[in-house]
């Protein structure tokens, strides 16, 4: 159909306005309050609107550029994904560099484009395996200590056919000096490598709390890393910027867009303070995000990031040519779950699909147990699926910017840009983002806005499925990894006592003096010819004068949204297994049909602390409800029906449970109105309805059957 065939249909139609639509929904609410009812406050500090018009682009100044120019809200590159996709960067762990050899060789052949190694506890703070706790090796994460570590890491990979991106945080210097040995004597030209070693002074203070050193030490060792990377390794980023410390802690997507664009600027103010102009420091930095569950705000974050950044650039007065910064995104740990935790990959589907939406540059899709414990084999191949079917069969990559011109996220990407621009200015003027952790008030906003989060989640307004809302009250939790992580804490310090043993140590800690006396690019080419002469992580970052871990702020403690509920199951459970199970009797007076609804919503509100509900019985008359409650042997008792049943029956029976056992904790399901003080003399000792905090009265339920919490 042409054109001008299909204005002259679309003009038989009369235009509405919002006003008008607002009214027809208004008689829709019959009498619920519009704002209440259809207006969603967001963390952020804005409201989701029911309904966005097209007006709202008329005030929109980002709406007028294209892809990869202006603001470049619309994407990073003008081709979008067309050309080149982005990053599979899903993340590898070991525990040890051969184990993590053989998975990224895996990974690599099915197509993934960027080796994103993540390391254990021990090695990024730049500790070796026989000075660490047992617990802080091979977890989570892979043991690096020598030069060989990262030869049996590479060994046998094409370097010239991915990126790598090792997480190393307070480790880098360390890690970059291993790495550029290992290359040397690989006959591997690091010229050619592309990827990241991760460094983030602002981000590990705000994780862990701690510093290698004083910011200014560090600082000197990021600028003497990047002047040396410019000449020998160009391609190589050693910023990584990343929000996931604040996302994790319960910060609002704003707040963590916040605290990365103020740690980025800190940086781009103090290297280029260092003699390193910024177009120089902004190819070497990127900048990674948390994505979560708000599909649509978590579209307009990314979008929003790119527009801030951009500003960013203008006030550095920063080359066009210079502007890109490259976006990593990971798939939250906020919103994942331990129960019922095949869900999560209903999460990171939604997440995942925001993220490319949103036009991230790489993407490390979690998969659905990452929370519970060493992924295995099935639940990669799930994560890693995500990025093929939306490629191949969403087709992401045949468009560029599928969001742009939506009313609603157009509307959300300057709303986003707005809050975000807000915290940002809030820590600028506390003194920057180091001044903001250090004094507490960074960690303060993100910890209000987590227990604004907590309140919803107890009283289930805000749902997380198959935790507090949905459970499967039949689980079985998923099983522990099948790896003997204390054996290979022990093997990997019996290695590292061994490597020491067997080099040779003559002139070897000469070596290692001349790292302190060094400066600049020329103390990094020092910590490599240590490196290959046998100094381990720990030689390297001590003498590099980072060797020793600085108390310089509160962290902000990883809380997940689930972990308040997963704690009420897991000490039922425990119960359970002393053969104590806590149980709670519904008692359903009536036939079923005229109360299911509530009995169903009843059941729902005690099992998802892991209490088992007797509920499956309809009960005719009080005898017959009393008997099987006493047969069962339950101490707590919810009193089930429609209202109309209630007038004729909660007080006789609350007075016929109490006479047969007063130690019996009775309960109404509902809302007791004009009968709540006839109940409560007659035996009812409280009240089960929507507006019950669903956490604190399970957990006083819990704790009254014996359950230590």
């Amino acid at each position: 159909m042409d054109a001008k065939k299909t204005d002259r249909m679309l003009g038989e139609f009369p235009v509405h306005s919002y006003e008008a639509w607002k009214e027809a929904a208004v008689k829709l609410l019959k009498g619920r309050p519009f704002e209440k009812t259809l207006v969603t406050p967001t963390y952020e500090g804005f409201d989701l609107q029911p309904i966005y018009m097209k007006e709202v682009l008329d005030e929109l100044p980002h709406t007028s550029d294209l892809p990869g120019q202006g603001s470049r809200v619309r994407g990073s590159r003008l081709d979008g994904y067309l050309e080149a996709g982005w990053s599979i960067s899903q993340e590898l762990t070991g525990p040890t560099a051969a184990e993590a050899n053989k998975k990224a060789a895996a990974a690599l052949e099915k197509g993934q484009n960027e080796l994103n190694i993540r390391l254990d506890k021990a090695s990024r703070r730049g500790f070796n395996a026989d000075a660490s706790r047992a617990e802080e090796v091979g977890i989570g994460g892979v043991s690096l200590g020598t030069v060989e570590d990262l030869k049996a890491l590479l060994k046998d990979l094409d370097t010239s056919g991915f990126s790598l991106n090792i997480q190393s945080r307070q480790a880098t210097p360390g890690v970059y000096a291993l790495l550029m040995a290992a290359l040397r004597d690989l006959g591997i030209d690091p010229a050619e490598l592309k990827g990241c070693l991760g460094m983030d002074p602002a981000g590990s203070m705000a994780k862990n709390g701690t510093a290698t050193s004083a910011i200014d030490q560090v600082l000197d060792m990021v600028a003497a890393l990047m002047g040396h990377a410019m000449e020998a390794a160009p391609q190589l980023q050693l910023l990584d910027v990343q929000g996931h410390p604040y996302h994790d802690g319960g910060a609002s997507s704003s707040q963590e867009m916040g605290a990365v664009l103020a740690a980025a600027v800190f940086y781009l103010k103090e290297l280029s303070d260092r003699g390193i102009p910024v177009e120089k420091i902004v190819p070497r930095m990127r900048l990674s995000v948390s994505i979560g569950g708000d599909y649509f705000i978590e579209i307009a974050k990314l979008r929003a990031m790119r527009l801030l950044w951009s500003r960013v650039m203008d006030a550095f007065d920063v080359p066009e040519e210079a502007r890109r910064v490259h976006i990593h995104a990971r798939t939250g740990l906020w919103n994942k779950t331990v129960f019922d935790p095949y869900v999560n990959m209903l999460r990171t589907t939604t997440e995942a699909f925001s993220a490319v939406v949103g036009g991230c540059d790489s993407l490390h899709v979690g998969p659905f147990d990452e929370v519970v414990r060493e992924a295995n084999e099935f639940s990669n191949r799930i994560a890693f699926n995500m990025h093929a079917i939306l490629a191949e069969e969403c087709d992401m990559r045949r468009v560029v910017d599928p969001a742009g011109g939506s009313w609603a996220v157009e509307s959300l990407t300057d709303q986003m840009a707005a809050s975000a621009w807000k915290t940002f200015q809030e820590i600028e003027a506390e003194g920057g983002i180091i001044s903001a952790l250090e004094s507490g008030k960074l960690q303060d906003s993100i910890e209000a806005v987590r227990q604004k989060r907590a309140k919803n989640i107890q009283r289930r307004k805000d749902v997380i499925v198959g935790t507090n809302s949905y459970p499967n009250a039949t689980e079985e939790l998923l099983g522990a990894a099948e790896v003997d992580y204390k054996a290979v804490a022990k093997k990997r310090a019996v290695e590292m006592s061994e490597w020491k043993n067997k080099r040779d140590n003559s002139g070897f800690f000469t070596l290692l003096e001349k790292i302190g006396e060094a400066e600049g690019p020329a103390r990094v080419e020092a910590m490599i010819k240590a490196s290959a002469k046998g100094a381990t992580l720990a030689e390297l970052q001590a003498s590099a004068g980072l060797g020793t871990l600085l108390e310089k702020a509160k962290p902000i403690v990883m809380n997940r949204a689930a972990s308040e509920f997963e704690e009420l199951r897991l000490a039922a459970k425990a119960l359970a297994d002393k053969g104590t199970a806590p149980v709670i009797h519904q008692l359903n007076m009536g036939p079923s049909r005229r109360y299911r609804i509530r009995a169903d919503w009843t059941s729902a509100f005690f099992q998802v602390s892991g209490i088992n509900v007797l509920g499956d019985d309809d009960y005719s008359d009080i005898e017959e409800a009393v008997a099987a409650l006493k047969n069962s042997g339950a101490k707590i008792a919810v009193i089930t029906s429609d209202d109309e049943t209630y007038g004729t029956t909660v007080e006789p029976l609350a007075k016929a449970i109490k006479e047969t056992d007063s130690g019996v904790v009775v309960y109404v399901a509902g809302a007791p109105g004009e009968s709540e003080e006839a109940w409560k003399a007659a035996g009812v000792d409280g009240f089960v309805n929507i507006r019950v905090n669903n956490y604190e009265l399970n957990r006083k339920l819990l704790e009254s059957l014996g359950a230590k919490l």
